[in-house]
C-alpha cells in the first residue's frame, strides 16, 4: 500500500514538475533572458571585450541547451517532491481531520507550499541573473536553508498543536492555535535572521519584480497540480473499493 502511494506521487509530481517547466518557460524564461542581456551588456562595456555566452568559461552551454535544461530540472524536482510527498502522505493518512484521501492531499500540499515556498520566498525571494554578489553566495545559501528547515519544523510544531486539541473543544480552537503557533515560530526565525539587500541600483526595479513573481508562480502550478492530481488520482483509486463495500 505504501509504494502505491509513493509511486502515485513519483508519477504526479513528474507531471506536476513539466506543467511547472512550461509555466517558467512561457512567464519565466523571457525575463532571464533580459536579465541575462542586461549583464552581458553591462560586462561588455566594463570591459570592452566579448562575452562569453551563459558565463561558462571553459564549457560553453546555449540558451537552448538551458531551456532543454529547465524542463529536465523542473521534472525531476517534481519527481523527488512527489516522491516525498507520498511518503508524508502515506505517514499522515488517517490522522488529522480530513475526511477523504482528495482533503488530505490537497491540505498536504497548501501545508508544504506555505512552509518550504512562500515563507522563504517573503524573506529571500529570488533574483535573476546580474543580481547578487558572487562572494556572498554561501551565506545567502546558508540564510535560506535555515529558514526552509525552521519553517517546515514550525509547520510540524503546528500540526502537533492542532492534533493534541481534543475533538470536543470549540471549533476555532484548532486552527488559532496552529496558525498561531506557526506564526510566531517563523515571524521568531524571520526576525533572527539577517536580511540580504544586494540588487544594483540601476537594475530595472519591474524585471525584479516580473522574475520573482514567475518563480512563485513556478512553485504555485508544482504544489497546486501536486495536491490536486494527487488528491484526485486517490479519489479514482478509491471508487472501486468503495463499490465493493456498498455491494
Amino acid at each position: 500500500m505504501v509504494w502505491t502511494l509513493v509511486l502515485r506521487g513519483l508519477v504526479v509530481g513528474a507531471v506536476a514538475g513539466l506543467l511547472a517547466g512550461a509555466f517558467a518557460f512561457v512567464i519565466g524564461e523571457p525575463r532571464v533572458q533580459d536579465a541575462i542581456d542586461i549583464e552581458e551588456a553591462a560586462s561588455a562595456h566594463a570591459s570592452l571585450i566579448p562575452v562569453i555566452p551563459a558565463h561558462i568559461s571553459d564549457w560553453v552551454v546555449s540558451r537552448d541547451e538551458q531551456r532543454f535544461g529547465l524542463f529536465l530540472a523542473t521534472g525531476l524536482y517534481g519527481l523527488a517532491v512527489g516522491g516525498v510527498f507520498g511518503v508524508l502522505f502515506a505517514t499522515l493518512r488517517g490522522r488529522g481531520r480530513a475526511r477523504t484521501d482528495y482533503e488530505l492531499a490537497v491540505r498536504l500540499a497548501g501545508a508544504l507550499f506555505l512552509a518550504l515556498v512562500l515563507v522563504p520566498f517573503l524573506k529571500y525571494p529570488a533574483n535573476p541573473p546580474a543580481v547578487g554578489n558572487p562572494d556572498t553566495i554561501g551565506d545567502r545559501t546558508a540564510y535560506y536553508l535555515v529558514l526552509l528547515v525552521g519553517s517546515a519544523l514550525a509547520m510540524l510544531a503546528a500540526a502537533r498543536v492542532a492534533w493534541a486539541v481534543p475533538d470536543g473543544a470549540v471549533p476555532w480552537k484548532r486552527p488559532l492555535l496552529a496558525g498561531g503557533t506557526f506564526v510566531v515560530l517563523v515571524a521568531v526565525l524571520m526576525l533572527a535572521l539577517p536580511a540580504v539587500h544586494e540588487i544594483p541600483a540601476d537594475f530595472p526595479a519591474q524585471l525584479i519584480w516580473e522574475f520573482r513573481l514567475s518563480s512563485l508562480g513556478t512553485q504555485a502550478v508544482l504544489w497546486t497540480v501536486l495536491g490536486v492530481g494527487y488528491g484526485i488520482a486517490s479519489y479514482r483509486a478509491a471508487q472501486p473499493r468503495v463499490a465493493a463495500q456498498r455491494a
